[in-house]
């Protein structure tokens, strides 16, 4: 599967749980930091208008200790009207520790609104073009 966004993620020993292994509701965190790094290369400013999560979901494969390198490789599988739906993997020490598939809905003066035609022309630019080095 092609992902044209991945970022390193840094495990802070605040990440961890009593069982020494990154909490589960810290994985949603790293695919937040990974969701803002892909609407920056879209051309998202912090004014540009407004997303909230409506929905997450995640598949746990396996746990994160801390010190591995990790690694959330996202893309966008799906735009609709007022939402889309990202597809991210969390990669530590090389092996798949997470799914996670979120909607994210663009909102304007607090309300649903379609996402402006920019925005979804540079996820589609996105979503087509090469990525190097894969």
């Amino acid at each position: 599967m092609r992902f044209p966004v991945r970022v390193p993620i840094e495990v802070r020993f605040s990440d961890l749980d009593t069982l020494k292994h990154v909490n589960n509701a810290v994985y949603l965190t790293y695919d937040e930091v990974a969701r803002g790094h892909y609407l920056r290369r879209a051309g998202a400013a912090i004014d540009s208008g407004n997303f909230v999560m409506a929905r997450a979901e995640v598949d746990y494969i396996r746990p994160i200790l801390f010190a591995e390198p990790v690694e959330i490789a996202i893309r966008v599988e799906k735009v609709g009207n007022s939402s889309f739906r990202t597809l991210s993997e969390t990669w530590a020490s090389g092996e798949l520790a997470a799914r996670i598939k979120v909607v994210v809905v663009w909102l304007e003066n607090g309300k649903p609104a379609r996402i402006p035609d920019w925005l979804r022309e540079a996820i589609r630019a996105m979503e087509s073009e090469p990525v190097e080095g894969l």
